[in-house]
C-alpha cells in the first residue's frame, strides 16, 4: 500500500511507504489530511529537491448503474472505487416531476371552452435541434468525473484508460453513447484519453489471473467493477504484440505489472429531494407542507456525518432529516439508525455530497480477500 503526497503548493508527486509517511508527520515535515473520498495522504511543509513522477494511470469501467475506477502504476495498485451510480433514482424523480407537470396544466385548463381558446402551451414544432443528454445519464457522468478530478489531485496521472462501450443499432441516438462522447470530450482535456475495447479488457484479465464476479454483479466488492478498472490501468504497462522471427512468428504479453493491495472505496451520492413547495398529495386539513432541502432547523445539513447517541447506543451515520427538536441519523443506504436530541449530535465532517463507506484495503484476486486497515476511518480520528 502506498500513501498519496502532495506538495507544499498542492502538486502531486509520487506516493510514499506509510511508514514514511508517519516519520514525516513526527519529524513536523508533513501534515496527513483526509480528501473528500475519504483518502489519507500528506502534504509536505518543506521544499523537496526530488519532483520526478513515473507512470501513473487511471483505469475506468463505465456502468449504468455501477462503475469501478482504479489507479495503478506499474508496481502498486493505488486505489480502488466501487461507484453506486444515482441513474435510478434520477429516473424515478423526472417521471415523477413530469407526472406532477402533467397534473398541473390537466387543473388549469378550461375544457368546456374550444380548443383555440384553451390556455394551453402552443405547438413547439421542430425544435429539437441539439443532442440533449438525459438527466440520468448526465448525473452518471458528473459523478465519474468528480471522482476522477479529485483523483488527480492526489497523484500525478498522465493517462486514462477508458473501456469503449459499443451500443446495438443506431449508435447517434444511443443515450448510452451520447453520455460516452459527453465524458470523453471533458476527460480528454485533463490527460491523455485511451479508448479499450470490452474483449481487450477480458483478455488482459485472464491474463493477469484475476478473478472476476458476473454472477451479482450488485455486490460492493472490487470483483465485481473494480477488477476491470485495476485491468485497464495494467493495459498501459502490460501489451498483446505480434512478432515475427527469421523462421517463426507468433504473438504473446510483452511488460510486467504488479496487482497489490490497496484502499478500496464504495462512493454513492446522497439522495437527497430536491427543495420543493410542497408535498404532491394533500394531508386531511387540505394543506401540504414544505418537502425536500438540504437544510435543517438545527445547524445540520443533510448529508453530514455525525456521531450520535441514544440511549445507551452510540451510532456513526449522516444526517438524513429532522424534526423540531431531533435529528434523524441514517447509514449509508439511507436506513434511519435513530432520532437523537440535538445535544447528542456531534458534527464530524460537513457534508460533501459524497457518501464514502468501506474505506479499507483489498487485493483484487479472489472472493476470499483479505481486508487490513492501514489508515484510520473517519470513525477511527475521534
Amino acid at each position: 500500500m502506498r500513501v498519496p503526497v502532495i506538495s507544499a503548493n498542492s502538486t502531486p508527486l509520487m506516493p510514499t511507504k506509510p511508514s514514511r509517511a508517519r516519520r514525516w508527520i513526527k519529524d513536523g515535515k508533513a501534515i496527513g489530511k483526509f480528501d473528500k473520498l475519504g483518502i489519507f495522504y500528506v502534504q509536505l511543509l518543506v521544499q523537496t529537491s526530488n519532483t520526478e513522477t513515473q507512470e501513473i494511470v487511471i483505469g475506468l469501467d463505465p456502468g449504468k448503474l455501477f462503475s469501478g475506477i482504479a489507479v495503478q502504476s506499474k508496481k502498486f495498485t493505488l486505489q480502488m472505487l466501487h461507484l453506486v451510480l444515482p441513474f435510478k433514482t434520477v429516473k424515478d424523480r423526472m417521471e415523477q416531476r413530469a407526472m406532477m407537470r402533467r397534473n398541473r396544466r390537466g387543473r388549469r385548463i378550461n375544457r368546456k371552452l374550444f380548443f383555440s381558446d384553451r390556455n394551453h402551451r402552443q405547438a413547439r414544432f421542430d425544435n429539437r435541434h441539439n443532442s440533449k443528454l438525459p438527466p440520468s445519464i448526465r448525473a452518471n457522468k458528473d459523478l465519474e468525473y468528480r471522482v476522477i478530478n479529485l483523483l488527480l489531485q492526489l497523484y500525478p496521472i498522465k493517462t486514462i484508460v477508458v473501456e469503449e462501450v459499443e451500443a446495438r443499432g443506431s449508435k447517434g441516438f444511443s443515450p448510452v453513447m451520447v453520455g460516452q462522447r459527453y465524458q470523453m470530450s471533458r476527460l480528454s482535456k485533463l490527460v491523455n484519453v485511451v479508448l479499450k475495447k470490452g474483449w481487450e479488457t477480458s483478455n488482459l484479465r485472464k491474463h493477469l489471473g484475476l478473478h472476476k464476479e458476473k454472477a451479482d454483479k450488485s455486490l460492493q466488492i472490487p470483483e465485481t467493477h473494480a477488477v476491470d478498472a485495476v485491468t485497464l490501468g495494467c493495459s498501459e504497462f502490460v501489451k498483446y504484440q505480434i512478432w515475427e522471427g527469421a523462421k517463426n512468428h507468433g504473438a504473446s504479453w510483452i511488460g510486467n505489472v504488479d496487482v497489490t493491495e490497496s484502499q478500496f472505496t464504495i462512493v454513492r451520492r446522497p439522495p437527497v429531494s430536491r427543495r420543493q413547495l410542497h408535498l404532491m398529495t394533500f394531508n386531511s386539513c387540505g394543506n401540504r407542507r414544505k418537502y425536500g432541502g438540504t437544510t435543517t432547523r438545527h445547524g445540520f445539513r443533510k448529508g453530514d456525518f455525525v456521531r450520535a447517541s441514544q440511549g445507551s447506543k452510540t451510532f456513526f451515520g449522516w444526517v438524513s432529516g429532522d424534526t423540531e427538536k431531533q435529528v434523524s441519523v441514517s447509514d449509508a443506504n439511507w436506513k434511519r439508525l435513530g432520532q437523537c436530541t440535538v445535544k447528542k449530535v456531534k458534527l464530524i465532517r460537513r457534508s460533501t455530497g459524497l457518501i464514502i463507506t468501506a474505506v479499507k484495503t483489498a487485493r483484487v484476486v479472489s472472493l476470499s480477500a483479505c481486508f487490513v486497515t492501514e489508515f484510520p476511518t473517519y470513525r477511527e480520528v475521534l
